[in-house]
């Protein structure tokens, strides 16, 4: 029997406030095995930690219980404290008596023996505990970066300034996101394209950065430090080795209906095109799916006229296969589709936009060159009525629940745009609150509201009609007089809501990361480690994350690449040696634990397994892979056989605690 050695943790109030500390140290000191019991207001400060480390010399312990927050938050802390006290760190249990006990207690009399409980099942479970040593595993000195925007871009050019090598993956023909769409940034009102232009064109030239435009990830496999990630480049039908961004193709080509992405089908493009001027790399595409070489068989006009040979009709996807030791997420987001919304007639009319459709009408290279006029006559608008939180916000199960976070200070940016350039324009803002949460973003607001002349109502429009002249018809409340109001508009602007691009729960899938209810990719602490996803290795930049504007998306983008840094720049990591091993008597070699393994860590062997003298039996065993194995522990839930256990984890352990928490 082990010499057990208790230390309960007052977590200030935070635990002491529901749990009596003193009575359960008393009570877990009276266990059998346990030699030593006591508490302390702060058990992770180094006043604490230096309390546990006396007492393991003290009291010759060799198996250690700390009954205080999540092992999630302090595990790594105390396995370092009992280590530098010479006791193995996995010879360790953490008893989590905040989060799973005074946070769900109201009771102090129930808080307390609930964390006397706890705290047995980890005695028994320490008692069972093996001296584990973690092994150690290279790291590849390149990272990996899942998307284009400016997150991506920012991420990667932080990653490459240190000197470590950075592929950015990115779906579209262009790098840049959403953020090549817009015209102007708040609140400096500076314009976005030259902002974004030289990142774009910095990611270009630097030799350390390479981009697979109009590509997408179809596999991830391994684990911190050794990735191994499959690469799809879909088929250009243009050699990028030679297409000089000439753009005769795209001004010859034939087709010119193809509804623009770019301008949000507000306008047409040729099959074959550049998405816009300063897209990188600056190279055309052929859409297959409209171009009449692919469809009839006939025309081949751009290869004929191609002076650099670029076209290439035959040309196929290709699979790309990398080693990374770091992958950071920054797939960004969309606006949400607002066609359920029929109340405010969006698929009736097309003077009702959203505010990302706004934004290409104001921006030069938009579908009306940054002329504000109505998408169905060309005339200007005299009024315009903004609609705020339009799916954001929304409990009726059409919308997202969360605050969209950007909608506020965009709309005022439109409005004030409207005011400035066309004074005659009525602008009219309808909203449920105005959160302006950065930095002099308040003050930006409250320029639209007294500079601008912009009238701001705190109300909801119930519905949008169409006329037959060609306005529509807005009846909304104000809750401030307590007002119906109707007006006549001659555009509505909806701030639809953001949600994150589809591609990211297939990807969250790939990576095993974990993800909300509303696929925002989690992190592993909102607070202590904001950027690094609980799947180590894994990193979050962007709105992939949660909704934030651009100067969050940098900064957000910044603190992912120190820590990618912060990891390439080891040469080894230490492994988990919590991983699985194989009990090869009782393996019947099902395959079942290697079909839920995510990591590709077991494989099989034939064995010999001798039962006479004048034979033998040679049995299909699985082997695991410990370099491999992240200790997720799916193929011992699977094992039909009992055969996997999780060092660390085993079902001996388990059941001890248990049986602790029952007697």
């Amino acid at each position: 029997m082990r010499r057990i050695g208790v230390f309960v943790c007052h977590c200030g109030t935070n635990i002491a406030g529901t749990v009596d500390v003193k009575a359960v140290a008393e009570t877990l000191g009276k266990e059998p095995a346990v030699v030593f019991s006591t508490d302390y207001p702060y058990m992770c400060s180094e006043a604490g930690q230096n309390i546990i480390k006396e007492a393991i010399k003290e009291h010759k312990l060799e198996g250690v219980v700390v009954c205080s927050c999540s092992p999630r938050m302090h595990e790594a802390t105390f396995r370092k404290t009992v280590q530098a006290a010479g006791l193995n760190p996995y010879l360790l249990e953490v008893a989590n008596i905040r989060e799973q006990c005074s946070w769900i207690h109201k009771d102090k009399t129930e808080g307390t023996a609930k964390a006397i409980v706890l705290g047995r099942a980890a005695i028994a479970k320490v008692q069972l505990n093996t001296p584990l040593i973690a092994g150690e595993s290279p790291v590849v000195k390149r990272a990996l970066v899942i998307g284009g925007g400016i997150a991506g871009i920012q991420t990667a050019l932080d990653i490459a300034d240190a000197g470590y090598e950075v592929d950015i993956v990115e779906k579209q023909p262009t790098i840049g996101g959403k953020m090549t769409q817009i015209d102007k940034t708040f609140p400096t009102l500076d314009c976005s394209s030259c902002i974004l232009t030289p990142k774009m064109v910095d990611c270009a030239q630097n030799e350390k950065i390479t981009i697979y435009s109009y590509s997408e990830v179809e596999a991830v496999t391994g684990f911190v430090g050794n990735f191994s990630v499959k690469i799809r480049r879909k088929a250009r039908y243009v050699d990028e080795t030679k297409c000089t961004g000439c753009g005769v193709c795209t001004e010859k080509c034939p087709v010119k209906n193809v509804p623009n992405e770019y301008n949000l089908g507000m306008d047409n493009r040729h099959a074959a095109y550049i998405p816009f001027a300063q897209a990188i790399p600056n190279v055309a595409v052929i859409d297959a799916a409209h171009c009449n070489k692919f469809k009839t068989g006939k025309c081949g006009l751009c290869q004929k006229l191609c002076s650099a040979g670029a076209i290439n009709y035959e040309q196929e996807d290709t699979i790309i296969e990398e080693k990374y030791g770091a992958i950071v997420a920054a797939t960004g987001y969309n606006p949400i589709s607002v066609d359920k919304y029929d109340e405010f007639a969006y698929s009736q009319s097309k003077d009702v936009v959203t505010s990302l459709e706004f934004e290409r009408i104001l921006k030069a290279d938009g579908p009306t060159e940054g002329h504000l006029q109505r998408m169905s006559d060309g005339k200007q608008p005299k009024t315009i009525v903004f609609i705020q939180c339009v799916g954001s916000r929304d409990t009726s199960g059409c919308g997202k629940e969360y605050c969209s976070k950007i909608c506020c200070m965009y709309t005022a940016k439109h409005a004030m745009y409207c005011r400035e350039k066309y004074p005659d324009t009525e602008v009219y803002v309808f909203y449920i609150d105005v959160r302006t949460p950065g930095k002099n973003y308040d003050e930006f607001y409250r320029r639209a509201v007294e500079q601008y002349g912009v009238h701001y109502i705190k109300g909801m429009v119930g519905k949008v009609s169409p006329k037959a002249d060609g306005t529509l018809h807005v009846q909304a409340s104000d809750l401030i007089s307590n007002e119906q109001l109707h007006i006549s508009a001659d555009m509505v602007v909806l701030a639809a809501a953001i949600e994150p691009d589809k591609s990211a729960r297939p990807l969250a899938t790939m990576l095993t990361a974990s993800m909300d209810t509303n696929d925002f990719f989690t992190e592993a602490h909102a607070k202590l480690r904001p950027v690094e996803s609980p799947t180590a290795g894994v990193f979050l930049s962007g709105v992939c994350q949660g909704p934030k504007d651009i100067p969050e998306t940098v900064a957000q983008a910044g603190a992912a690449a120190s820590k990618v840094i912060g990891l390439l720049a080891k040469n080894k990591l230490s492994c988990n040696p919590c991983v699985s091993q194989s009990n090869e008597a009782m393996c019947n070699g099902c395959s079942t634990c290697a079909n839920v393994c995510p990591y590709g860590a077991i494989t099989y062997e034939d064995k010999d397994f001798s039962r006479r003298k004048d034979g033998s039996m040679i049995r299909r065993v699985a082997v695991v892979n410990e370099a491999v194995c992240q200790g997720c522990g799916a193929c011992t839930v699977a094992c039909p056989s009992g055969a996997m256990d999780l060092k660390g984890f085993s079902t001996s352990q388990i059941m001890a605690e248990v049986d602790a928490i029952c007697k």
